[in-house]
């Protein structure tokens, strides 16, 4: 039997000002925390390339696993998790996050 999973989807609209440079130093600094942060089961990412034109600007898609409620609490106010934030703000313009168990 699989065991519950807790996706933790986040969605990044970049300002229009933020350098390639930047918004690379803020993906790989998101890829980095599944190292620093031991709750996370499982982090993967991508650019979206859908041909509908309904993303509303959001470019990057995060998409984190969590075996528990409490795994994703441990991650939300985690110093690293907070420490990347630091590092997202300046080329940030916009974010989303949905978080749903999976249903099989």
């Amino acid at each position: 039997m699989k065991k519950d999973q807790l996706r933790h989807v986040v969605l990044l609209k970049f300002k229009e000002s933020a350098t390639p440079e930047g918004i690379a130093k803020a993906k790989d600094a998101f890829v980095a925390l599944k190292g620093k942060i031991p709750q996370i089961e499982d982090i993967e990412w991508g650019l979206n390339n859908s041909p509908e034109g309904l993303d509303k600007g959001f470019t990057h898609c995060f998409f984190l696993t969590f075996d528990s409620e409490e795994d994703r609490t441990i991650y939300l106010p985690h110093p690293d998790h907070k420490a990347f934030g630091e590092i997202l703000g300046p080329v940030l313009e916009d974010v989303l996050v949905i978080d749903y168990w999976v249903k099989n």
